[in-house]
């Protein structure tokens, strides 16, 4: 595979908490940046995460009816920014165990995954977009949908969905 040097190039992955998506990025790094680095040190990988969006008022009632207060939304906010660091850090840390010496960039977005990563690779003219796959059976994948699905109909960019070898079958 042979990678045409014009430029730099921006190479989006999206990780959230899970197994699937930080071995998307170690695949990425091992069969993709370490292929195109060769030809050209100037690719970008840009981490993506996308946080749920925050409640649309916080005088929201829960479920229960019950008001949601400031120290609610304060806790809310709290554990999201944590998960936001936990991630980023695992994905740090899998960027380091590869040795390949690349610009990294970390980018949070907030809202529908697909919507914010589509976007995402729009904007910033991406040259491929990297995703794990939960490997959800088709049931599932009914109720709860497929992000990486959404986004591969969506984006006008190269995409690779890579399956953690446990889904395998």
């Amino acid at each position: 595979m042979e990678v045409e040097n014009r430029g730099e190039k921006k190479i989006v992955v999206a990780v959230d908490e899970s197994e699937e998506s930080m071995h998307a990025l170690s695949w990425c790094l091992n069969n993709v940046i370490s292929v195109s680095h060769q030809n050209s040190n100037s690719t970008t990988l840009v981490l993506l995460y996308v946080k749920p969006p925050p409640p649309a008022n916080y005088s929201a009632f829960d479920v229960a009816g019950y008001l949601f207060g400031n120290d609610v939304v304060a806790d809310l906010e709290d554990y999201y920014r944590k998960l936001v660091d936990s991630v980023m850090s695992k994905a740090q840390q899998v960027c380091m165990k590869s040795k390949i010496n690349i610009k990294v960039e970390k980018k949070v977005g907030s809202g529908d995954a697909k919507d914010v990563i589509c976007g995402t690779v729009e904007k910033l003219g991406a040259d491929m977009l990297v995703m794990g796959s939960h490997g959800y059976g088709f049931l599932k994948r009914a109720i709860l949908g497929s992000v990486s699905y959404d986004c591969a109909k969506q984006v006008k960019c190269p995409m690779v969905v890579v399956k953690h070898p446990k889904n395998i079958s």
